[in-house]
Parts: C-alpha cells; structure tokens; sequence
C-alpha cells in the first residue's frame, strides 16, 4: 500500500473569488470546477488544492483551520519578491534555526499559507 500526496480541501462561500485568488495571484491552474458541486481543484506543479462550498453535512459559518499550508519550493526568493506587494503577509522572509527560508501569507479567506525553502538544499 502506498500513499499519495495529502491534497487538502478548503471551504468558502467564495468558490469563484478563490479560485481567482489562487490561479491569478499564485499562479495555480484551474484543472476541474463544477459550480452544481460548488467545487474546484486548482494544481500547481505537484501541489493541488480542492476547494469547495461547504454543505449541509459541513457546519460552517467562516473559514478556519488550526494549522497553516506549508508548500516546499525551490526559489522561496523569487516567490516573495513576486507575491509580498500583492496579498496580505502574515510574516515576511526569514531564515529560521530549522535550516528553512520561509514566509507567511494569508489567502482571500484569512487561511495561512506558507512557503519554504530548505537552506541546506539550496
């Protein structure tokens, strides 16, 4: 048995605005969307992404999760230099004592993303 990537799904009442957000701003593609299941996948090189309209099996009444995204890249620089003046940052670049390059930002819906790069690999 083997596993595949985890692909995590986030909820929001602003499925267009988000996909938006993510294909426009982040550079994601749009692989599948169907508005009848308030639902999309947006993908970026091996990273993907599901995000959906919450249903009546789901309680929700605002976007939340209780931990951040962490996506690896191998040109944290770049990606910050290009992103920081567009979207909201939770903190800026910095090297940390982990041996990682990294910085926050905050999608459309308030949920963190960070972005790493592993300072030994560099």
């Amino acid at each position: 048995m083997k596993f595949q990537p985890i692909v995590p799904m986030i909820w929001t009442k602003e499925l267009q605005k988000t996909v938006d957000f993510y294909c426009d701003i982040l550079g994601f593609t749009c692989g599948n969307q169907s508005e009848e299941w308030g639902w999309a996948a947006v993908s970026k090189d091996e990273c993907e992404i599901m995000i959906a309209e919450p249903n009546e099996h789901t309680p929700f009444e605002r976007p939340y999760f209780s931990g951040t995204f962490y996506i690896k890249t191998d040109d944290v620089d770049t990606l910050w230099n290009d992103l920081k003046d567009k979207v909201k940052v939770a903190y800026d670049i910095e090297d940390f004592d982990w041996g990682m390059r990294e910085f926050a930002i905050y999608d459309n819906n308030s949920y963190m993303i960070q972005f790493g790069q592993d300072l030994w690999k560099k």
